[in-house]
């Protein structure tokens, strides 16, 4: 039996009830974060809390939750589930109003609800067993403030819809200047001629943990040439290797795009290597 938080609850998530005039359900006026955790203990928890401060401020939202509150919030769930591989799903609305309005009402208080849902096991990187995607691509066409982890999430549905549809796992998006955002639930990174590329963060991509994870990984412990810019089309269709990175993908290989290989069709050596940093480090930053 799953136990979820709820507004200082702690409780079965069957019995979690929220109002149907919460403003996360009636807008999608609210935020989230998704906190990896494995056998107990969290994976950037700190840089996950950061973010959802900054989302917090892109709605205008404020909480008196302290960050040593949240964490203990997480902590206490994980315990309460058992501990194990987990995923925790954390999620604050701008809370109850007593009528449907655009406008933020005044004095209302926050909805503030959590629960944990099993993930896999993390890879040691080997190329054998890892779980690879393949993908279609698209346009983008959602929102422009995706810096922000919105509950909103309806563009990305129908764009991860439009890749379920052809058959693949995930959809790499575009801008209309050809250029790589991200996909419908992950950052993503390339690997063209031995050097790495991701592109750089603006309102049109999600500021990733792993992402940021990665980078930093990858600078302090390997010699490769990382770039951080714009990545066209014409990159992505001729690289060597493409990643998709997300908290509970970590890194995982791309091996088709629009039904074509990526490089011989397998997960690549620089994948294989970058994963094996996240399995050796994933819970130094925290």
């Amino acid at each position: 039996m799953t136990i979820a938080y709820l507004n200082g609850q702690y409780l079965p998530l069957s019995e979690a009830k929220i109002s149907p005039m919460d403003r996360g359900f009636l807008f999608g006026d609210g935020v989230y974060e998704v906190i990896p955790s494995y056998q107990g203990k969290t994976v950037a928890a700190q840089y996950h809390l950061d973010r959802l401060r900054h989302s917090l401020e892109g709605i205008q939202l404020c909480i008196a939750l302290s960050d040593e509150d949240l964490s203990g919030i997480l902590q206490l769930l994980i315990e309460r589930n058992g501990g194990g591989d987990l995923g925790i799903y954390l999620q604050i609305t701008r809370g109850v109003a007593e009528k449907r309005q655009h406008a933020f009402p005044e004095h209302i208080s926050p909805t503030l609800f959590a629960y944990t849902f099993p993930i896999n096991a993390p890879s040691d990187g080997a190329t054998e067993t890892a779980t690879c995607f393949t993908t279609v691509t698209r346009t983008d066409g959602r929102w422009d403030r995706c810096h922000i982890k919105s509950t909103a999430l309806l563009g990305n549905v129908l764009h991860m819809m439009e890749a379920i549809n052809d058959g693949a796992e995930e959809v790499l998006l575009f801008n209309e200047s050809n250029l790589l955002t991200e996909a419908a639930a992950c950052n993503v990174f390339i690997v063209k001629d031995g050097q790495i590329y991701t592109p750089e963060l603006d309102h049109q991509k999600l500021p990733g943990v792993t992402r940021r994870l990665c980078l930093e990984l990858l600078e302090e412990h390997t010699d490769w040439r990382v770039h951080v810019g714009p990545v066209t089309r014409e990159a992505v269709m001729s690289a060597q290797e493409v990643w998709l990175s997300s908290s509970t993908k970590e890194l995982a290989p791309v091996i088709a795009i629009d039904g074509k290989p990526v490089g011989d069709g397998k997960p690549g050596r620089y994948w294989s290597q970058a994963q094996r940093l996240f399995h050796l480090y994933r819970f130094d930053k925290r």
